[in-house]
């Protein structure tokens, strides 16, 4: 059968416009939202495995032949061994590293985004997205050795963050500083395998190669204990504050009051009216074994009409634990309830037992009652 070579030369025609990578990463990021459903798939975590493997072989392998000095001809090594196979296909080594760095980054950016409060986890997420981004529009410059190394560092290191707790059932410091240890050494072990019998100038090289993927993660523990790591496996549903909250059967029922005709879209209360009760309602995803405690952190700030006092920080009122089981799909559902609230800034924190920040939920109240306010229920 031969070849339609007009057809090929469309397809590399087409590979080779300027809109193409765009189309790429629109594409690969909407493929890997709507596949990529719970955190706990067992083949979305084996895929993810056999991708961080790759990568970190992929690298092993071609940081061999730059430091042995390829692509000159391997004339001096058998047809079959792994090297000689990896010149003939050296083309591809860029491709192929653009492809698993991407896929990766494009997973954790949809896995953290889902578990991201940005009130503190921005900045991690940013590096995630950026780093995304940058593989898919300038991966031809991911050629050095130390820049692979200190990427692979922050694949493995986002990787560990969130499959040990889906693998332990455990969420905790320990378990989060184990997934940093088997970063560094999984890193460490690229280092040692790409300069294994190979001749340098400099016998501090393999060092100078790791050195910036350690300090990245090193810097990304600091992130942990500054609670700016999502707090993931976990993931919010839903949440709001309601007026009252009553479970029937299997189902829990939400009453709030009804805002204005032009805003259709509202589920929840952002003024309650009167001294309460407040009811805070949240759904919570976490994996199948996963058992966990997250706290409902209320807190106060009265209303003040001065600029200056407007920006006074919010003083605890209740930190309420609530344990939490995992596996149902649409989160675990809980609520706590307030049954005197002041007049005033309110909000309610939803937090890990570390107080990383699952949701941050805000509204006000206001000491006069609406004449005959309408009321809304939901079901969920």
């Amino acid at each position: 059968m031969s070849l339609n070579v007009p057809a090929l030369k469309t397809f590399r025609t087409f590979l080779d416009k300027p809109y193409t990578p765009i189309l790429s990463f629109c594409a690969g990021v909407t493929y890997d939202t709507l596949t990529l459903t719970r955190i706990d798939r067992l083949f979305d975590n084996l895929i993810l495995l056999l991708y961080v493997a790759l990568l970190g072989t992929l690298i092993i392998l071609t940081g061999r032949a730059k430091l042995e000095d390829w692509p000159s001809a391997p004339l001096h090594r058998s047809p079959w061994s792994p090297l000689s196979l990896l010149h003939k296909t050296k083309t591809y080594h860029i491709p192929a590293l653009h492809f698993l760095f991407g896929s990766l980054f494009s997973a954790y950016a949809i896995v953290y985004s889902r578990s991201a409060s940005l009130n503190s986890s921005a900045i991690f997420l940013g590096v995630i997205v950026i780093v995304l981004v940058a593989n898919e529009f300038y991966h031809h410059r991911f050629s050095t050795l130390t820049l692979q190394v200190t990427l692979y560092a922050l694949v493995t290191f986002s990787f560990f963050t969130f499959f040990l707790p889906v693998v332990t059932g455990y969420m905790n410091t320990l378990v989060f500083l184990l997934g940093v240890g088997l970063s560094i050494a999984v890193v460490f072990r690229v280092v040692m395998l790409t300069y294994r019998g190979v001749s340098v100038p400099n016998p501090w090289s393999p060092v100078l190669t790791g050195l910036p993927a350690i300090g990245l993660v090193a810097i990304f523990t600091g992130f942990y204990f500054l609670n700016w790591i999502p707090p993931v496996p976990l993931s919010l549903k839903f949440a709001g504050i309601y007026h009252q909250v009553e479970k029937i059967e299997d189902s829990y029922h939400l009453t709030f009051e009804e805002g204005p005709w032009y805003n259709f879209w509202k589920d929840t209360d952002d003024v309650i009216r009167g001294e309460g009760p407040a009811y805070c309602f949240i759904s919570v995803f976490a994996p199948v074994r996963l058992e966990t405690t997250n706290y409902h952190h209320w807190q106060y700030r009265p209303t003040s009409t001065i600029e200056t006092e407007k920006a006074r920080p919010f003083h605890t009122t209740d930190r309420i634990p609530i344990t939490i089981s995992g596996g149902r799909e649409a989160g675990y559902r809980s609520y706590t309830v307030k049954n005197h609230v002041n007049p005033g800034d309110w909000q309610v924190t939803i937090e890990t037992e570390d107080e990383r920040i699952i949701d941050r939920i805000e509204f006000s109240v206001k000491a006069s009652v609406a004449e005959n306010p309408e009321y809304e229920t939901i079901t969920y």
